[in-house]
């Protein structure tokens, strides 16, 4: 198994949006980086993009998070490159919106198994390693759509209500083991998800690297303090 002191972090929907903040802010402080997204395609492109300005520090895979093999593996290999896992953030996610009479069984479960169950796949996965280790940062994306349900919301604020819920009950069961876990939930994101990309008007919208920040910031903090919810929000969004 391959050994190397530098920190390493798993970022789960890393190709774009607020995981390729995280990725490449992860990167700048000299960080290894492995990444996943559900398409060989939207992989590649960002890795060819990524290795260009940072080169064998970041890998990716095309990674399916709402299968829990698909998950292991990519862990596992990440483990035996690199000798251990500091950082997990759970970002991959979904939007599929359709009031609750008429949202399909298929559309809630592509929902849930990718923004809830993904996330838990993931950190069972990392959990032995950092366990090991006696250390380990996990942060959550989620949303404040886990505090503001909405109509048309049904799938996606079960899986946001339920991130936070998983968050912080995991967060529970692994802060005596040394392993710090936290629930970050931005506001509107100027990204391509969701409803957010049909607003003309973005300009004060958080950015992805609004999200990325916190997430550096909470990697500084000194190990006796575990910030395990935050949320950020728009400064001045339009008055409804």
């Amino acid at each position: 198994m391959a050994q190397n002191r530098a920190r390493v972090a798993l970022v789960t929907g890393g190709s774009r949006g607020i995981g390729r903040a995280v990725v490449e802010s992860l990167l700048d402080e000299g960080w290894l980086v492995y990444f996943c997204g559900r398409t060989q395609g939207s992989v590649a492109e960002a890795e060819t993009e990524l290795r260009a300005r940072f080169g064998n520090a970041v890998a990716g895979r095309a990674v399916d998070v709402r299968q829990e093999p698909a998950i292991k593996a990519w862990v596992d290999e990440s483990l035996q490159r690199s000798g251990r896992i500091d950082c997990l953030v759970n970002n991959a996610g979904v939007g599929i919106f359709a009031p609750v009479h008429e949202l399909s069984g298929e559309a809630w479960r592509e929902v849930i198994e990718t923004n809830l169950s993904g996330a838990f796949y993931a950190i069972r996965a990392v959990s032995t390693a950092m366990r090991k280790q006696g250390s380990g940062w996990i942060f959550n994306i989620a949303s404040l759509a886990a505090r503001n349900p909405f109509a048309s919301g049904a799938a996606y604020n079960a899986s946001k209500f339920g991130m936070v819920g998983l968050s912080e009950a995991a967060m529970l069961d692994l802060r005596h083991q040394g392993i710090r876990v936290a629930a970050i939930l931005p506001g509107s994101v100027d990204t391509e998800f969701g409803m957010e990309r049909r607003d003309p008007d973005r300009e004060w919208m958080l950015t992805p690297g609004d999200v990325a920040r916190v997430v550096m910031d909470l990697l500084r903090f000194p190990d006796r303090a575990l910030p395990s919810l935050v949320e950020i929000r728009p400064s001045q969004p339009p008055r409804r």
